[in-house]
């Protein structure tokens, strides 16, 4: 019998496959279950065990970014535009979510 403490979590936990490789995405702020309202601006940590990730990746996720705000004369198909794997994952969550890595260099 699974506890209930795994049926319903107390913080927001993603277990994720990005590029093959397994890793977790989660949030410290239990707010982020129950409250659409912290859905705005809020933190979420990627951690993936392998050797080159050396600390967990802090990001800020913004879900009320403007595309605007993005540099237009960039082509979206050049590599300057390309989102890592991870970004990715969270915009299947919130899409058009913008990601700041917070000095980490962005992975995957």
């Amino acid at each position: 019998q699974v506890c209930r403490g795994l049926r319903t979590p107390r913080l927001p936990v993603w277990l994720c496959s990005v590029a093959g490789r397994h890793g977790v995405l989660f949030g410290t702020d239990s707010r982020l279950l129950s409250d659409w309202k912290m859905e705005r601006v809020f933190h979420l940590y990627f951690y993936n065990g392998q050797r080159e990730q050396t600390e967990t990746a802090h990001l800020t996720i913004d879900t009320h970014s403007h595309h605007w705000e993005e540099d237009g004369c960039e082509d979206p198909r050049s590599p300057g535009k390309r989102r890592p794997s991870v970004e990715m994952v969270i915009r299947t969550k919130w899409a058009g979510a913008t990601v700041s890595w917070n000095g980490t260099d962005p992975f995957f």
